[in-house]
């Protein structure tokens, strides 16, 4: 296998593509819990997964069905609990695409960059058959990867004609048939197989630098939302109505920009145009605000002014010994 450093090559965006998420595992080191279904974040695993991969033009689960936040097919393997080459070989045969995306549903970290990096490196070296992420100890993840879909379907029948059934087979046995490239990422690679793991991930997704997207992003599939917005905008048109207005106009004007752009029926482009078109308004007032103060200045000044021109002296002679 090759090692490679995630640049996504320049020019046209890679080919659509399938995605296949196994969901099926036994979970036996977190005690047989519904692995998919543990929540970081506030969002079960499964969904944080298929949020990644939002953009598939198919996404089959192999897995017994349950309630998810995006649409999917459901797919098993036959008989269920057959191991990843059997549940794999279940969810190809609902896809049609060129380049099928094969993950875990055990990711907490995974997002729709790592995928998208994932094909733009298959799709730039015609000689390879996949690319596959490698975790922090620089070993083979498998389960998030980019294929050629006939590649995977070639040796996936060359495995089940050698032994009767994938049924029980590692996954090793795949990809080292194939010719790989490794594409290192530390971060989304790193799944979930105990309760300390869950604990890591949920303390991460918690720090300062991660708070604020992954809060986003697991409000967005609780509201049913598929919008990138700049969330750069929004926050310092918070800011600006705070400081300019008061400071609860801030939540108050981005949920009207919200409301703005949802009843035109835009994207992130009418979410912008009303973001800029408040930004404007609350700078009008603050720059109202300032000039009141400038305006209220001189008037002060005279107060100022007239109660120095008052004689003091006035009041001085009664109060000495010999007044009067």
């Amino acid at each position: 296998m090759t090692a490679y450093e995630p640049t996504p090559p320049p020019g046209a965006p890679p080919a659509a593509y399938d995605a296949v998420v196994l969901a099926g595992g036994g979970a036996r080191r977190l005690g047989g819990v519904d692995k998919p279904a543990v929540r970081v974040g506030g969002r079960a695993l499964l969904d944080r997964v298929l949020g990644a991969c939002a953009d598939a033009r198919q996404t089959v689960v192999v897995a017994a069905p349950r309630p998810t936040a995006r649409p999917v097919r459901w797919a098993r393997e036959d008989p269920p609990g057959g191991g990843p080459l059997a549940a794999l070989d279940a969810g190809l045969r609902h896809t049609t695409a060129d380049v099928v995306v094969v993950l875990s549903a055990d990711l907490p970290f995974l997002h729709g960059d790592t995928v998208r990096t994932l094909r733009a490196v298959l799709s730039g070296d015609p000689d390879t058959a996949g690319a596959l992420l490698t975790d922090a100890d620089g070993r083979d993840q498998p389960l998030v990867a980019a294929y050629r879909a006939p590649a995977l379907r070639r040796e996936l029948a060359a495995l089940a004609r050698e032994h009767g059934a994938l049924t029980g087979l590692p996954l090793r046995r795949l990809t080292g048939a194939l010719d790989l490239t490794r594409v290192p990422d530390p971060v989304a690679s790193f799944d979930c197989d105990t309760w300390d793991d869950i604990a890591t991930a949920r303390a991460r997704i918690r720090e300062h630098g991660h708070v604020l997207d992954e809060w986003i992003s697991a409000a967005k599939d609780e509201l049913g939302i598929d919008l990138d917005v700049d969330i750069k905008v929004l926050l310092d048109l918070a800011r600006d109505a705070a400081h300019g207005v008061a400071r609860p106009a801030a939540p108050l004007t981005t949920f009207l920009v919200g409301y703005a752009a949802g009843r035109a029926q835009g994207g992130p482009e009418a979410v912008a145009e009303a973001s800029r078109k408040a930004a404007a308004l609350a700078q009008r007032w603050a720059d109202e605000a300032a000039a009141a103060k400038a305006d209220a200045a001189p008037d002060a000044t005279r107060a100022d002014a007239a109660t120095d021109a008052t004689p003091k002296a006035d009041a001085a002679p009664d109060a000495r010994p010999d007044a009067g």
